[in-house]
């Protein structure tokens, strides 16, 4: 295998985008003048310099070095810290009509890539062997959602992301609608800032070390997730995206190997839990090792291993109207129907005065009840203040975690690296039956 080119997708569907190039760019073979220029939609084509275009690509004379400006690219979309900043990116950059809009591509090398994504997941400062094994991870992760996106065009009409009824409806997220590039830039798929978050002799070091690593499972190569914060257990794969066992996706303790594992999915066991810190590499307020896993923006979040939300009857009605488009009237009840092996709900019953509905799964479940992204799913609810009716007026989430919880938990890698653990031993404790393989 060559080390190959990655189409990422980072201002999408846009009308009008503004970019900046240096000299060393080349349009049909033209050397474009280093300046500011922009290019929107008009009826179906990108308007760039007065000429109508089907297709812009921008080519990079040297793919390593070369770098240009997106004005305004939206980070953390959807999430309580979205916001917008000018991003710079090694490679080219083509621009494409997407659903009316305008869509922004870099094209990059792997491995520069992967510079990039370690600089903008985790802190530049990490410890070492943290960052080998995210590189090991990410490029694991990358390379498997490229053979996955060259199997749904040949074969995507078999493949569903939702199972919907009358009274349910079950939808998991993840890649598959990015058909025009490898993965986005956002935290739907890995957080990619370009070279705009500074990077560190260390983590090119890093990179080189590790090129072309990724992990294995027999000849496959491993889709390798990772969130921030397990709660102190991994979930399986197959209770957050489609219903494929992957034997080093599975449920297990975020503690040392001997540590008991509790029936997650059994809802007494579950609340029991929740409600208590339990040890876990995880479960930690070191902020030194906090701040070599998360970003500024990331620290904006004090709670993770264990957290708390409460939401009045007026403001849970109305969010989850204005989330889910579904008028549920006065809620009633929110009732856990089934829980992965992390104690995430998969399966959420919704009560309400006017509807019953049970949604899923996890990233649902979390859309539906925050404005941008809840925490994780794994949580109990306290109702307090009844009215007159019996209908509650106070509805208290005591919850786990932060994120989908499958893979690698980004705190629990960092707090074993610090315990001297090495990436191959990170590795195998998160992703058990795997192998670490050269590729390239």
């Amino acid at each position: 295998m060559k080390e190959p080119l990655i189409h990422v997708g980072i201002l999408l569907q846009q009308q009008k985008i503004d970019f900046s190039l240096p000299s060393g760019y080349t349009l049909n073979s033209r050397n474009m003048q280093a300046g500011d220029y922009s290019v929107e939609v008009t009826d179906g084509k990108l308007l760039f310099n007065g000429e109508a275009f089907d297709e812009l690509a921008f080519e990079a004379d040297d793919l390593h070095h070369n770098a240009f400006v997106l004005r305004d690219v939206i980070i953390g979309v959807q999430f309580h810290w979205e916001r917008r900043e000018d991003q710079h990116f090694l490679g080219s950059l083509k621009f494409i009509v997407e659903n009316g809009g305008v869509s922004a591509i870099n094209i990059i090398s792997l491995e520069d890539y992967l510079t990039s994504v370690i600089s903008s997941e985790m802190s530049a400062t990490s410890s070492e062997e943290l960052l080998k094994a995210h590189a090991v991870i990410s490029r694991s992760w990358l390379l498997a959602q490229i053979l996955k996106n060259q199997d749904l065009k040949s074969d995507g009409a078999n493949y569903r992301t939702s199972f919907e009824a009358p009274t349910e409806i079950i939808r998991w997220y993840d890649r598959e609608d990015h058909f025009n590039f490898d993965v986005c830039a956002d935290d739907h798929c890995q957080r990619y800032q370009g070279i705009t978050r500074q990077s560190t002799p260390l983590v090119r070091q890093v990179i080189d070390r590790t090129r072309g690593e990724a992990l294995m499972f027999g000849n496959e190569i491993c889709d390798a997730r990772f969130s921030k914060c397990c709660g102190g257990v991994t979930e399986t794969f197959e209770n957050v995206w489609e219903p494929v066992v992957h034997p080093y996706l599975q449920a297990k303790p975020d503690h040392r190997e001997d540590s008991p594992l509790p029936d997650l999915t059994v809802e007494e066991n579950a609340e029991e839990w929740i409600r208590s810190s339990p040890p876990a590499f995880c479960n930690t307020q070191d902020a030194q090792v906090l701040k070599q896993v998360l970003n500024d923006y990331d620290r904006e979040t004090a709670d993770f291993y264990r957290w708390k939300i409460t939401y009045s009857q007026e403001g849970l009605s109305t969010l989850i109207r204005e989330r889910s488009g579904i008028d549920f009237g006065e809620i009633i009840a929110l009732q856990p129907l089934e829980r992965g092996t992390s104690g995430r709900i998969i399966r959420l019953k919704i009560i309400g005065t006017e509807r019953v509905m049970t949604i899923g799964k996890e990233l649902e479940i979390r859309r539906t009840l925050s404005k941008s992204h809840l925490y994780s799913s794994a949580f109990v609810v306290d109702t307090q203040d009844e009215d007159e009716n019996g209908i509650p007026q106070t509805f208290t989430l005591t919850g786990a975690g932060w994120g989908h919880g499958v893979g690698l938990c980004q705190i629990g890698a960092a707090i074993m690296a610090e315990k001297g653990y090495t990436y191959q031993q990170i590795l195998e404790h998160y992703f058990p039956q795997s192998k670490i393989i050269r590729n390239y």
